[in-house]
């Protein structure tokens, strides 16, 4: 499946029954060096929109937000241990969180990739 997007900058992707999330690397880019993530709790469960982590930079700190709504199966341990690996592969290796979705359709209300990037030249 594609990567559907955020207009607050996330990004999930379905890997089999599972979502993957993570920022955009738009979002790396205008945070700034990433120094801290934290996650959340694996078996939380998450609403649509609900904080799901935060990230600091050497700019600000930032609320990521649950793209869809489910429960927290994994939590990538390596972008804690390492936040810089959030500016370095954002979309790729530095996923935040993986979800259980509850209701998948909320897919269908996220951007397409050709969506996003119009948003993000606005």
């Amino acid at each position: 499946m594609a990567t559907k997007y955020t207009e607050s900058h996330e990004w999930v992707r379905m890997d089999g029954d599972v979502a993957v999330c993570g920022i955009t690397p738009h979002a790396a880019e205008q945070l700034g060096d990433v120094v801290f993530v934290e996650l959340p709790d694996t078996g939380r469960a998450l609403s649509k929109g609900d904080d799901m982590a935060v990230v600091e930079s050497v700019k600000a700190a930032s609320d990521v937000y649950a793209p869809i709504s489910g429960e927290v199966v994994a939590v990538n341990q390596d972008i804690v241990d390492a936040p810089e690996k959030v500016n370095e592969s954002p979309d790729q290796d530095a996923w935040f969180v993986k979800i259980k979705p509850s209701d998948a359709s909320e897919l269908d209300g996220l951007m397409d990739e050709a969506a996003y990037k119009a948003h993000t030249d606005e």
